[in-house]
């Protein structure tokens, strides 16, 4: 699978896919990875130094990233630091001989692990599992947390309680969080495919939320105005601010 058609299926509609960005400079390991991953029902895509990585992961918000202690341009240190900084997404830490300091060094950084490069799919397969969005029961953003089984909500650890439809469209936008969905996508994903919902009874039900969950300056749930919504990460928001 090349890496134009793994991103091109890292969107809204295809988000219980695991999303795995690799940043690595070496062109044939990104797509033997690829290739492999996308049996697994595995998304990947490729960066080849660290400038165009923190790009794409700032675009995708994939749910593991994975960078070459040899990364170009941006070294690998600095890479996962910034990484971490925006995203509390787990990043791996490929590693071969001779690279033992800079392990120390982003595990420091917040590196979640480090694995052997050449790549090992068994070996990383474990990380992204963990990861996927299939896998998440409890969601957390900020300081709201949607339990999935349950069907509960906290907000600063206080409980709320949401109609149906409310928390799915919560659950939606926090799966998505950081990254605007339309509202052809709410219609679909929420309303499961009514086209033709109209956009005011999105608006209402996005009012209501907001204010069940206290967001009464709509910093939590932004309006991305002609496109839809975007439910963004406290740390997000204050540093577009």
């Amino acid at each position: 699978m090349t890496r134009q058609q793994a991103a091109s299926t890292m969107n809204g509609d295809t988000r219980t896919k695991p999303v795995l960005l690799i940043a690595d400079p070496d062109d044939a390991v990104v797509d033997d990875v690829a290739t492999a991953l996308e049996r697994e029902g595995v998304a990947v895509t490729g960066a080849p130094d660290g400038a165009q990585g923190l790009l794409q992961a700032g675009a995708l918000q994939p749910d593991v990233v994975l960078v070459s202690a040899t990364l170009p341009v941006i070294d690998a240190v600095d890479f996962v630091r910034a990484v971490r900084q925006s995203r509390a997404v787990p990043v791996l830490l490929g590693v071969g001989e001779g690279h033992a300091e800079q392990a120390v060094r982003a595990l420091a950084a917040g590196a979640a692990a480090c694995v052997a490069r050449p790549y090992r799919v068994p070996e990383l397969l474990p990380f992204i599992q963990a990861a996927s969005p299939e896998s998440r029961k409890v969601l957390a953003v900020g300081g709201v947390e949607l339990d999935v089984q349950a069907y509960q909500v906290r907000v600063s650890g206080r409980a709320v309680h949401l109609p149906l439809r409310e928390f799915e469209l919560l659950q939606y936008l926090m799966r998505n969080a950081d990254r605007t969905v339309t509202r052809e996508q709410i219609m679909r994903h929420v309303w499961h495919a009514a086209a033709n919902t109209s956009t005011n009874t999105i608006a209402v039900h996005v009012k209501r939320l907001r204010a069940r969950l206290g967001d009464e300056d709509d910093q939590l749930i932004q309006t991305v105005r002609g496109v839809g919504y975007r439910l963004v990460t406290p740390g997000i928001a204050e540093s577009r601010a």
